[in-house]
């Protein structure tokens, strides 16, 4: 109460939702603490910084969004175009990064729906994902990827498309700069005598920032502990996954049975 009333708020509860987590600090807020607190220099840039990086820790789809798909698309190329190496882990979808064109015009018709985006921008995004595609092929980067193999088997694109992404898969398994491994349905998931359970989707980035997509937005994890929390659920999931031959053979036996589905419906 007393600091709303130095600060010359008005409204007094404006102190406790940010005390509570309620309502974030903006940069106008952190100074005016520090004014009114006198907080050093040195300490007014350490808040500074902190909360720079809590606003950008978390992009609901709806700011992201806001001027459509493309642009949303644009807004996380540099990251793409800077990381020297990625790992991401996939629980539900197959990749951006791997994605036929097909596949992806099926993956953002359905975002645009899911998230209710005005701006009828899906070719155009489709386009700028496409030409991202090219750092796959770039020396000196390295893009490692691990998949639960529920994710080949999911069914929510047509069936041709599907075909298609199962080959491209097969096809980019290949190059020299991308790993790919599939977390068998029937691997035996047990790492030192624990089990190690699915995770949600991630994305780690030169180790040292993780990106997460929930339903509702996007987080980015940059502080060292959470890091390194995700280094160690990537470390116990990662060795679980086939790779070269074997993975392959994963991805054939699912194109192989839909085929055979197409055959006999």
């Amino acid at each position: 109460m007393r600091f709303a009333e130095l600060a010359g708020w008005r409204d007094s509860s404006k102190a406790s939702k940010i005390e509570r987590g309620a309502r974030p600090a903006s940069e106008a807020d952190v100074i005016l603490w520090c004014r009114i607190c006198g907080a050093t220099e040195q300490r007014q840039e350490e808040l500074l910084a902190d909360q720079r990086a809590m606003a950008r820790m978390w992009v609901t789809y709806r700011q992201l969004n806001r001027g459509g798909l493309r642009k949303a698309q644009e807004s996380v190329r540099a990251q793409f175009e800077q990381a020297q190496v990625m790992r991401v882990y996939l629980a539900h979808v197959v990749p951006g990064l791997l994605q036929t064109e097909e596949y992806t015009a099926a993956a953002l018709a359905a975002v645009r729906v899911e998230q209710q985006v005005e701006v009828d921008d899906v070719a155009a995004a489709v386009e700028e994902r496409m030409d991202r595609q090219s750092v796959l092929r770039r020396a000196g980067k390295r893009w490692v990827f691990v998949m639960e193999e529920q994710v080949l088997w999911y069914r929510s694109v047509p069936r041709e498309v599907h075909a298609g992404q199962l080959r491209h898969l097969l096809e980019v398994m290949r190059w020299p700069t991308v790993s790919v491994g599939i977390i068998p349905v029937s691997a035996i998931r047990f790492r030192q005598g624990v089990g190690v359970w699915p995770e949600h989707t991630f994305t780690i980035v030169d180790g040292a920032e993780v990106n997460v997509e929930l339903v509702s937005g996007y987080l980015s994890v940059t502080a060292p502990l959470e890091v390194a929390d995700y280094e160690r659920a990537w470390e116990r999931l990662s060795g679980l996954a086939a790779h070269g031959p074997p993975a392959a053979a994963i991805i054939r036996r699912v194109l192989a049975a839909l085929d055979s589905r197409a055959v006999l419906g």
